[in-house]
C-alpha cells in the first residue's frame, strides 16, 4: 500500500467524565519527525504517544495536539473548612446577641464566605488516563492512516501512468536509433564520394569508423535497463511496506540513464525524446518525495 507523507486524523470521545480529543496532521520529511502538544498534566503521555504513532508512520514530519476537558465534577473535591465555617458562626451569633438582631444564619450564607469550601483537583490516576488518551489516539492513528492511504493511491495511479509514458518513449528511442549505424554509414560513403571523386574509397576504413560510431553512441545497455528499472518499480509500487527510499534511489537511475542517452545521441528526433523522458520522470521525482 501506497503511503502519502501528508495526512491529518482526528478523533474525540467523552470517557470518565473528559473531553478528550486528538489530532494528528503530518508534511514530507526525511526520516521520522514528531512533535506534540499536550497539556502540563498529561506530559507523562508524552513518551508513550510518540512509540504510539511511530509504530504506524516510519516517515513525515507528524504532530500530534491532544486536549482534555473535565465535563463532570468527577474529578473535582470539594473541601470545607470546619474550623473557619465555626469561626464565622459563632462571630454572627455573637453579633445577633449583643446587636439584637434575628439570627438567620444558614448554610447557604456561610458557604458564600471567603475559604469556606474549597475545590481541588482530585489525584490523577495516571493508568486510566492513559489507556483512555491510548484509545482516542487509536482511532485518530487510524484516521491519519486512513486519510494517507487515500491520497497515496493517487500518487500511484499518477506514477504508474507515467511509467507507461516512460515505456513507450523508451520503445520509440530504440526504434528512432535502430538505422542510426546505417545511416552514418551512407552519409559517410557519400561525402568521402563527393570529396574523392573517382578515386576508390576505402571499404576497411569506412567499416571500422562505422563500428566507432557505433560503439560510441550505441544505447542498447541503457534502454534494457530503462525497461528494467520501470518493471521493479511497479513491483515496488505493489509492496505492503514503506517504498518512498527505494522509489527515490530507482527514479535517480532512470535520471542517470536518460542522462547517458541524451549525451550519446545527437539525432534531433532522439534528443526530443530525451527530452520527454526527463520531463516525465522529474514529475515522478516531485510526486514520489511525498510517498513514506
Amino acid at each position: 500500500m501506497v503511503l502519502s507523507m501528508t495526512g491529518y486524523g482526528r478523533a474525540g470521545a467523552l470517557l470518565h467524565g473528559r473531553d478528550i480529543k486528538v489530532e494528528l496532521r503530518s508534511v514530507n520529511a526525511r526520516f521520522f519527525e514528531y512533535s506534540s502538544r499536550l497539556p502540563r498534566s498529561c506530559a507523562f503521555l508524552e513518551d508513550k504517544l510518540k512509540k504510539l504513532v511511530a509504530a504506524k508512520v516510519s516517515r513525515g514530519k507528524v504532530e500530534l495536539s491532544l486536549s482534555i476537558q473535565t465535563v463532570t465534577a468527577a474529578d473535582t473535591v470539594v473541601t470545607v473548612n470546619w474550623q473557619l465555617a465555626e469561626g464565622y458562626r459563632a462571630a454572627l451569633n455573637a453579633m445577633a446577641e449583643r446587636m439584637d438582631l434575628k439570627n438567620d444564619v444558614s448554610v447557604g450564607m456561610l458557604s458564600r464566605f471567603p475559604d469556606v469550601l474549597t475545590q481541588t483537583a482530585a489525584p490523577t490516576n495516571e493508568d486510566e488516563l492513559w489507556e483512555d488518551v491510548k484509545s482516542v489516539a487509536e482511532q485518530a492513528v487510524d484516521a491519519f492512516i486512513a486519510m494517507r492511504a487515500v491520497e497515496g493511491e493517487k500518487m500511484k495511479a499518477d506514477v504508474a501512468g507515467r511509467l507507461t509514458t516512460i515505456e513507450t518513449l523508451v520503445g520509440q528511442i530504440e526504434e528512432n536509433s535502430a538505422g542510426r549505424v546505417q545511416a552514418y554509414s551512407d552519409k559517410l560513403y557519400a561525402r568521402l564520394q563527393e570529396l574523392l571523386g573517382d578515386r576508390s574509397i576505402d571499404e576497411g576504413r569506412l567499416v571500422t569508423e562505422a563500428a566507432i560510431f557505433a560503439d560510441k553512441t550505441a544505447i542498447d545497455e541503457e534502454t534494457v535497463r530503462l525497461h528494467s528499472h520501470v518493471a521493479q518499480y511497479r513491483e515496488i509500487l505493489e509492496l505492503d511496506e514503506p517504498i518512498g527510499r527505494k522509489l527515490d534511489f530507482l527514479t535517480q537511475e532512470l535520471n542517470r540513464e536518460s542522462n547517458t542517452i541524451g549525451s550519446k545521441c545527437q539525432d534531433v528526433s532522439i534528443t526530443r525524446l530525451v527530452v520527454e523522458l526527463k520531463s516525465e520522470i522529474e514529475k515522478i521525482r516531485e510526486q514520489i518525495q511525498n510517498i513514506e
